[in-house]
């Protein structure tokens, strides 16, 4: 009976660490993308002040997309715990 339970205990650690694992890859994952956001959110700012004509529209629409893109990617990182990101 005893090897059942040090068994079920070591599988419980196993499980733990496996989950930590998976959230702490999520984490990085979420970090990534909100530095690439960013940057793409730059970016746009950036080409919109040179924009002609037709590209104008086009740079209004990326900067408001890539803003609630970071927008939410940042609750979602306050929902893991994560904070200074930005």
């Amino acid at each position: 009976m005893k090897k059942n339970n040090n068994n079920k205990e070591e599988i419980k650690k196993d499980v733990k660490i496996i989950a930590n694992r998976i959230d702490e890859k999520r984490k990085k994952e979420l970090i990534i993308n909100i530095l690439k956001v960013r940057n793409d959110l730059e970016f746009a700012n950036r080409s919109f002040e040179f924009a002609e004509d037709e590209l104008i529209d086009y740079y209004i629409y990326q900067i408001m997309a890539n803003k609630s893109k970071l927008d939410y990617l940042i609750k979602k990182a306050k929902k893991y715990g994560i904070k200074n990101v930005i």
